[in-house]
Formats: structure tokens, C-alpha cells, sequence
């Protein structure tokens, strides 16, 4: 009579989550994310004087640099192209747009509260706390660009649904590639576009 065998399989449980987490993205984002990132999008209007575009467009690139910087978590990076990105937003020539008080007010206050937390993004002294940070400023930069347009530009709203405990975030790009500013390189492919923005 052979002697009875048990065998046990024993894996890390760090193991088990990274993969638990991936698979969860990876449900998360259907086939049609593809689709949508390349998805030819309707061209939408942009009627406001090329001036405030044209400085819109260098707050854009500094708000890219910044989500790059926490791409790769590079703090000091990060910090440097958030008050870059401040001082953009700071004079952005919002009284050249020509629409009433009303809707006008709610771009200065946009503009505003973008501002008012770039100024303690600096303060935040974790990359969690500056990418809690980001996520609102991408939400409000995403409003402003959605009321005003931005001229000759697409842009990308992608969507991590697992940031923050899996609450998820936004964030902007101006390419359909998913490089994901909440976790890095940890799940860097991790998202979806959610909605494509493009601009005559």
C-alpha cells in the first residue's frame, strides 16, 4: 500500500496581489479601450482668439511634463512642472475670450482653483499626496478645456479605475498610449480613454 501524499503549492501573497491587480486592470479595460483611443473623433469648435490658445497650449505642455513626471516618480520633477504649470495658469489671458459674465466667471474660477492647488502641490510630501494633487487639477483642467476648446489639439481623458483604492482618476494626455501617472511603472499600461477631444 503506498503511503498517502499531500502536496501544498505555496505562493507569495505579494505575488498573488500584483497579479490580482493586473488581472483587475486588465477586466477593467475592455477591447473597445483600443478602439476608442484611435477612434477618428469628430472635430470640435474652438472659437476663442489664438492668443488664448496659444498660452493655453504652454499650460498643456507643462501640465504633460507634469504627468510625465509622476509617470516615472520624480518628485522633484514633478514639483518644478507644477509651478511652471501655475505661472501658465496664473496669466492665462482669460478676459480675451469673448462670452458673457456669467460663463466667464466660471473660467476665472476654473483657472483659479487650478492655481490655488498647484500652490500646495509643492507641499505634498509623498507621491500619494501629489498625485491626489493632480487628479483634481486634471478634473478642472478638463472642464476649462472643455468650455473654451483648444485649437488644433486632441486630447486624451483616460481613466485608471483602480487609483485610490479603486475609487479611480482622470487624467489628460495628448497621445491615445496609456502611460498611467498614478502607479508608474508598477502597472504603467494600466487605463483606458474614456474621451477623445479634438479641436479645429
Amino acid at each position: 500500500m503506498l503511503p498517502s501524499m499531500n502536496f501544498s503549492v505555496r505562493v507569495p501573497i505579494g505575488t498573488f496581489l500584483i497579479a490580482a491587480a493586473l488581472y483587475g486592470c486588465q477586466q477593467a479595460a475592455p477591447k473597445t479601450t483600443e478602439e476608442a483611443a484611435t477612434a477618428p473623433a469628430a472635430a470640435l469648435q474652438a472659437p476663442y482668439s489664438q492668443v488664448y490658445y496659444d498660452s493655453l497650449q504652454l499650460a498643456m505642455h507643462s501640465y504633460y511634463q507634469l504627468a510625465d513626471a509622476l509617470v516615472k516618480a520624480d518628485s522633484v520633477a514633478a514639483n518644478n512642472a507644477a509651478a511652471v504649470l501655475k505661472q501658465h495658469m496664473d496669466s492665462l489671458p482669460v478676459q480675451s475670450l469673448q462670452m458673457d459674465s456669467s460663463h466667464l466667471g466660471i473660467i476665472t474660477g476654473t483657472t483659479g482653483s487650478i492655481s490655488a492647488e498647484l500652490a500646495g502641490f509643492e507641499g505634498e510630501t509623498g507621491l500619494e499626496g501629489k498625485r491626489a494633487s493632480f487628479q483634481m487639477v486634471s478634473d478642472m483642467l478638463f472642464d476649462l478645456v472643455k468650455n473654451t476648446g483648444l485649437k488644433g489639439k486632441t486630447v486624451y481623458h483616460q481613466y485608471c479605475p483602480m487609483a485610490f483604492d479603486d475609487k479611480g482618476a482622470y487624467w489628460l494626455s495628448e497621445k491615445p498610449e496609456i502611460l498611467n501617472p498614478y502607479f508608474g511603472k508598477k502597472m504603467l499600461h494600466c487605463g483606458e480613454t474614456k474621451d477623445t477631444l479634438s479641436y479645429q
